[in-house]
C-alpha cells in the first residue's frame, strides 16, 4: 500500500451524528494512534467538517483523506437490495478499499446489516469459516476484565458448529486483543449441566467440550454474563441481541438512578464537581459503546461496527481497536486455529 502506517477507511456517513462527530473521532485517532484515514463519503460534508474542526489544512496524502462516495445505506432499507441499488454508497466504497488492499481495515458507525452484508460480498469468508459473528465487549463485576459475548446480532439461527467457530474466534479475540493468556470460553445456556437446554445447546457443548483448541469450561447461565468468570460466552445472534440491548437498558437506569440518590444525599458533602466526575467514571466503565464497537469476526478483513449513536471518543476507540487486531494478526491467527489438524483430518475421513 505504499505506507507502512496503518491505514483505516471510516464510513464518514455512517451513524446518528454523521459526519460531524465521525469526522471528530477520525481526527482524534489520527492524533493519538498515528493512523493514517480515509474518510468515505460525501467531499462537500466532509470538508464542512473538518472546517468547523479547523482542521481542513490536515488533508493530505499519508496523513487524512477525503474519498468521495454517493449515498449511504439509511437504516430502514434492506441491506442487500439497497447495497446492490447503491454500488457506490459509503460502506461499499470503504469495503472496496480494503478489498483492494488501499486501506487495512473499516470502520462504521451505520447500518450494521449493510455493513456485514458488504463485507461478505466484497470480502468474503474466512476459509473454514460458515458465519461470521459480532463480538461485543461488555464489563464485569471483576474491575478491569471484560467479557466477549458473540454473536450479538449477524446471525439470528445457528447451527451447533456455527457456535464452535464462534468460540474459536472468541479464543483468539481473548488472547490476542483482550491480553487473556488463557481465556474462559463459555456457552449461554439455561443452566450448568451439559444436559440443559435445547438440542441444539445440548449438541453445542459437546462440541465445545471435545475441541481441544477450545478452552471451554461449560455453561454460563445469565447471572454469569457480568461475573468475570467468562472471559468470552457464544451464543446466537438473537439471544445475544437482546442480551446486549438488555445490558445497555440496565445501564442507563442504573446511572440515572444513581445521578438521583447521589443528588439527594450527597449534594450537602461532595462538591457537585466531583459527584459529576464520579457519574461520568461510571459511565466509561459499564457502557459497552466506550469500547468502539464490534469486530465482525469471520470476514477476510478487519471490519468494526460501532453503534450507531457513536460520538466522537466512540469512533477514536473504534478505530483503536482496529489498528489493535491488525497489530496482533487477529485474521491469520483465526485461520491458523480453525484448521483441521492431521490427526483431526484423519478421524473425518
Amino acid at each position: 500500500m505504499g505506507s507502512t502506517r496503518t491505514r483505516i477507511a471510516i464510513d464518514a456517513m455512517g451513524g446518528d451524528r454523521a459526519p460531524a462527530e465521525v469526522v471528530a473521532g477520525a481526527l482524534k485517532a489520527q492524533a493519538e494512534l498515528g493512523v493514517e484515514i480515509l474518510l468515505v463519503g460525501d467531499p462537500q460534508q466532509i470538508e464542512d467538517s473538518l472546517r468547523e474542526q479547523d482542521a481542513i489544512d490536515r488533508v493530505s496524502p499519508g496523513q487524512l483523506e477525503i474519498v468521495a462516495s454517493e449515498g449511504t445505506v439509511e437504516m430502514h432499507e434492506e441491506p442487500l437490495s439497497a447495497l446492490k441499488r447503491k454500488p457506490n454508497a459509503s460502506i461499499n466504497v470503504a469495503m472496496n478499499l480494503v478489498k483492494q488492499k488501499q486501506a487495512d481495515a473499516v470502520v462504521s458507525a451505520g447500518h450494521s446489516g449493510a455493513a456485514m452484508a458488504a463485507a461478505l460480498l466484497r470480502l468474503g469468508r474466512l476459509p473454514g469459516i460458515d458465519r461470521p459473528a459480532i463480538g461485543a465487549v461488555l464489563p464485569t463485576m471483576v474491575p478491569g476484565r471484560s467479557v466477549l459475548i458473540l454473536d450479538v446480532g449477524a446471525n439470528v439461527d445457528c447451527r451447533p458448529k456455527f457456535l464452535e467457530q464462534f468460540a474459536l474466534m472468541g479464543t483468539v479475540y481473548s488472547q490476542y486483543v483482550l491480553g487473556v493468556a488463557e481465556p474462559k470460553i463459555g456457552l449461554l445456556n439455561i443452566g450448568e449441566e451439559p444436559s440443559k437446554g435445547n438440542d441444539a445447546a445440548v449438541r453445542t457443548h459437546q462440541l465445545l467440550a471435545d475441541n481441544p483448541r477450545i478452552p471451554f469450561v461449560g455453561n454460563a447461565e445469565g447471572r454469569d454474563v457480568l461475573s468475570g468468570n467468562f472471559d468470552a460466552i457464544v451464543c446466537d445472534g438473537f439471544v445475544g441481541n437482546v442480551l446486549l440491548k438488555f445490558a445497555e437498558a440496565v445501564g442507563e437506569v442504573v446511572l440515572q438512578v444513581l445521578k438521583e440518590e447521589m443528588a439527594a444525599g450527597l449534594t450537602d458533602r461532595v462538591s457537585p464537581a466531583l459527584l459529576q466526575q464520579s457519574l461520568k467514571g461510571f459511565k466509561q466503565r459499564v457502557d459497552h459503546v466506550e469500547h468502539g464497537g464490534g469486530l465482525l469476526l469471520g470476514v477476510a478483513g478487519v471490519c468494526i461496527i460501532s453503534h450507531g449513536s457513536s460520538q466522537a471518543p466512540s469512533i477514536c476507540n473504534a478505530v483503536r481497536l482496529a489498528k489493535s487486531a491488525i497489530d496482533n494478526r487477529v485474521l491469520d491467527r483465526i485461520q491458523s486455529e480453525n484448521r483441521p489438524s492431521v490427526l483431526e483430518q484423519e478421524a473425518r475421513n
